[in-house]
């Protein structure tokens, strides 16, 4: 197979030739307000590191920008800065509403989009959107915390900030001209109707890694005068900071033009937030002062820091653009002096740096962005579907993010930090002192969820296994090392509570990138995926031993990521007392089951020793569906036959048991624990074979849970925890547009409940579940997302994997009604493609040019500069489609690039 550029380039990183992933867009868009940053008796993260402190203040563990970089390990680090003559202070992060501000929990007000990235970041492109008008900080915080739950939030858009088209477009553009030699373009747009001023501050720094006490070395920021090209030779001229840090040796950033070179420290400018004395002269804000305030004496004179700025002064006239053109390399510049001086490098001494070759090498590598996607699209798709899915892996890979936590060391303290309160040492993440975490990982959304969480990561492994399975692939095996997983075998959930518990789709996750790798690379990573299984046997023996109450296979787990989705917190004691019977909990397990059977067979294929432990799963898996379909033997069962569904079981303390009848996905879930295999594999396993045979001779119920069947292709298998009978039920509620089936996807809760709250009173307190498609009107896990009513992809994407399954089984022999009502008989591959189409639906331009994600934005719907910009968000309205929560988790949203690769559009 012949590999473009971007693919020899994946390949000389997969074997540590060129380390063309050394840097990139790992900073974080939010550091503060951060778990990590939080040093808090109580544990009150919001309010101990405020974005007020942000520009003042020197992080512990990260930094955070707009449109930047750093290189892996975030030791240097460059951003944007901006200012447009009004705001009240520089605008350098991105600014939201805590959890405790925002009328529907945290969210970011601003406006920025990921337009372009190849996996190796050899290119890379990131709009932002500076409103020309004094940005609205106050405004925004004081109307979203006069908002209650039942309002809209309160946008940026709202406070006129963008009105008369008076913003600018900030375009920035990076590319590699080596893995260590970086190209950088800002473009500046007036939008506007006139004439308007905009202070550009290209910014580098280095991670504060000296204050702490345990390495006190200080890297060097420094002006090179010598290297200064003035602009009377009728060129831009240009400007040179000099970049050295022991890790890297020395670097240089390049800056055309002659903007002034400003220096300060990043250190906390602790006079302005606690009223004591600075360490240093200059401090974090000083060039925010220098800008803002005009306070000279806030910069270095002698331009010498920790942190510098290029400072470009501009005017720009409506509707042009101004261009900026900046170098971070390792090639040590020197002048040449050709028509006129120009900056070059000894090795190359005819090649302007800044000059015509930088154009060339940012052509060439829009162009192999280019070629390596289109590689990557059905031909078959329109220039916007093609467009959705380029910016989804966009959205991936601008996601990653340098995750550095190391948990014994924030709650004992630095050495040269005051000792944090006794009480962190019973508080949260006390239990999980194993966990240092110093990689760059897939985030669900940089500025709202700045911090990896578990089951989110493997749903962006899906995508992302389709353009850099080495990624995908590493970051499955993180969450498996010692310095990671607990000792007891659990997976760190996110870090408000590593301890909670996230759905194990961590064995689906290592199935399906291996069988993406083969496919798109042609070979299988064996030693990959035996290596993930041996980790994943000590995460599943925990789930066995930590989740199953009464030893009967009925599991439980808590909210298991679905927030809200019940009667009650299912994380918290119940007010009844007892516990529940999940029945996501008890489905989840039993799909964990089937993704180890299928692991264990394909390693039993090479070696015969996995065939005892795919027995094993076998076995469990048989367990866990009889337990399903009647633990007791007692007439009390997950599956509600008068109904047809699935639902909770309230178990009470004086052994009762209730169904908890909210139709919700906790119901369809069970649908997800399925698994086809062929005859001729169980053939090549003798062993597993006698065994499983066996068992199915001596248990007679076994038959309901498992199937064969003879084709043309040969015989087959089933295992599944519905039978035919309950499945075809289930489908009827699933397929059904009032109750699950919206234009846009599957409802997370049936809009049954729209007209039949399901209501429940408990010592004299009313507890209910309405349908609600939109924000949610609850409290619970902050209030910011919302799973009664919703499109959420995650779940989605496993049903339309599982319905595949299933026909993969049934084939034509099972049809449904599509939609349910309809008469229109389909089969469940056909299904499958029409709820794919509905999600892709969601972002694509319909026939009147709207885009349903953008809901009644007219600025997003019919603005040409605004409408071709998506935002992946969170979730979707389960009525229109409207994006609803994050607007940046292209995380497991991203899953709608891989949709579009399977199903394409709706014709």
């Amino acid at each position: 197979m012949i590999m473009n550029a971007e693919e020899r380039r994946l390949q000389e990183s997969s074997e540590r030739k060129v380390h063309w992933k050394r840097w990139g867009p790992y900073l974080s868009e939010r550091q503060w307000g951060t778990v990590r940053e939080d040093y808090s008796p109580n544990g009150t993260a919001w309010d101990f590191f405020p974005h007020d402190h942000a520009r003042s203040r020197t992080y512990r563990w990260g930094e955070d920008g707009i449109m930047g970089i750093s290189d892996r390990h975030q030791l240097v680090c460059f951003a944007l800065a901006m200012w447009n003559g009004r705001d009240p202070i520089l605008k350098e992060r991105l600014f939201g509403l805590t959890g405790n501000e925002g009328n529907h929990g945290e969210d970011v007000k601003e406006y920025y989009f990921y337009l372009d990235s190849t996996p190796t970041h050899s290119y890379m492109k990131v709009l932002y959107k500076y409103p020309q008008r004094e940005f609205p900080y106050r405004k925004l915080v004081e109307e979203n915390r006069r908002r209650n739950r039942s309002d809209f939030e309160y946008e940026l858009l709202d406070t006129g900030a963008f009105d008369g088209n008076r913003y600018f477009d900030v375009l920035t553009e990076y590319a590699k001209a080596s893995s260590e030699d970086i190209l950088i373009r800002i473009s500046a747009t007036n939008r506007g109707p006139a004439e308007a001023d905009l202070s550009i501050l290209p910014t580098i720094w280095f991670r504060n890694t000296w204050s702490w006490g345990h390495d006190d070395y200080r890297p060097c920021l420094r002006a090179i005068p010598e290297l200064n090209i003035p602009k009377e030779y009728g060129i831009p001229g240009s400007g040179v900071i000099e970049v050295e840090h022991k890790t890297y040796g020395k670097r240089w950033l390049l800056c055309e033009g002659e903007p002034e070179l400003l220096f300060t420290e990043n250190e906390t400018n602790a006079k302005r937030l606690f009223g004591g004395e600075n360490r240093t002269r200059y401090v974090k804000d000083g060039i925010n002062d220098y800008i803002v305030h005009g306070d000279h004496q806030a910069v270095n004179l002698e331009k010498t820091g920790t942190k510098a700025s290029a400072l470009y002064l501009l005017r720009v006239s409506p509707g042009a653009t101004a261009t900026l053109r900046l170098r971070l390399t390792d090639q040590e510049p020197r002048i040449a002096h050709m028509s006129a001086p120009k900056l070059v490098t000894a090795a190359a001494p005819t090649t302007e740096l800044l000059g015509h070759s930088f154009d060339s090498v940012l052509a060439i590598r829009r162009t192999e962005a280019d070629e390596f996607y289109a590689k990557r699209a059905p031909k078959s798709l329109s220039e916007d579907a093609k467009d959705v899915q380029r910016q989804a892996f966009a959205g991936l890979l601008w996601s990653k993010q340098l995750y550095h936590f190391d948990v014994r060391t924030w709650l004992d303290g630095d050495p040269a930090a005051p000792p944090p309160p006794e009480s962190r040492k019973k508080g949260r993440n006390h239990e999980w002192g194993n966990l240092y975490n110093a990689d760059v990982i897939s985030m669900p959304d940089k500025w709202e969820y700045p911090w990896y969480a578990a089951w989110d990561l493997a749903f962006h492994c899906i995508p992302l296994a389709q353009i850099d399975p080495d990624f995908a692939k590493e970051q499955l095996t993180l969450l498996f090392r010692e310095w990671y997983m607990h000792p007891n075998g659990q997976l760190p959930a996110y870090e408000w509570a590593f301890g909670d518990v996230n759905p194990p789709v961590h064995a689906w996750a290592v199935w399906r990138v291996y069988k993406i790798e083969k496919r798109v690379r042609g070979t299988a990573d064996r030693a990959f995926l035996e290596s993930a299984f041996h980790k994943l046997l000590l995460n599943f023996t925990w789930w066995v031993n930590r989740k199953d109450a009464e030893g009967m296979n009925i599991f439980q787990g808590g909210f298991l990521g679905l927030d809200n989705i019940g009667v009650f917190d299912r994380s918290a004691p119940l007010p009844t007392g007892g516990y529940l019977e999940q029945s996501d909990g008890t489905s989840w397990m039993g799909m964990y089951c089937l993704n180890m059977l299928a692991i264990a067979m394909e390693l039993a294929r090479e070696n015969p020793a996995y065939e005892n432990v795919a027995s094993k799963f076998f076995e469990h898996f048989v367990h866990i569906a009889r337990a399903m379909n009647d633990p007791r033997g007692e007439g009390i069962e997950l599956w509600d036959n008068q109904d047809g569904f699935y639902y909770d079981v309230l178990h009470l303390p004086n052994g009762d048991r209730h169904y908890l009848k909210v139709r919700s996905l906790v119901g369809l879930i069970p649908l997800l624990a399925v698994e086809t295999f062929g005859q001729d594999i169980v053939d090549r396993l003798p062993g597993f074979k006698r065994r499983m045979q066996w068992f199915i001779d001596n248990h007679s119920d076994v038959r309901k849970h498992i199937a064969i069947s003879q084709s043309e292709k040969g015989r087959h298998g089933l295992l599944s925890l519905v039978n035919r009978g309950q499945l075809e039920r289930v489908l009827r509620y699933l397929l059904d547009e009032s109750e699950f089936l919206s234009p846009y996807g599957v409802r997370a809760i049936s809009k049954f409940h729209k007209d039949n709250p399901y209501v429940l009173h408990v010592n004299g307190t009313e507890h209910r579940v309405d349908y609600e498609p939109a924000e949610s009107s609850t409290s619970l896990f902050g209030g910011n997302s919302n799973w009664r009513g919703p499109v959420w992809f995650p779940i989605n994407f496993l049903l339309i994997e599982a319905l595949q399954k299933f026909h993969h089984y049934y084939g034509e022999g099972l049809t449904v009604e599509l939609p349910t009502g309809s008469g229109r008989q389909a089969s469940l591959w056909d299904a499958a493609t029409e709820i794919s189409r509905r999600l892709i639906r969601i972002f694509l331009r319909s026939a009147d040019g709207k885009r349903p994600v953008y809901g009644e934005l007219d600025k997003f719907q019919n603005d040409s500069h605004w409408r071709d910009c998506i935002h992946f968000h969170e979730y979707f309205h389960g009525d229109n489609g409207a994006g609803i929560g994050a607007s940046h988790q292209t995380g497991w949203t991203g899953l709608v690039a891989k949709l579009i690769e399977q199903s394409g559009e709706a014709t």
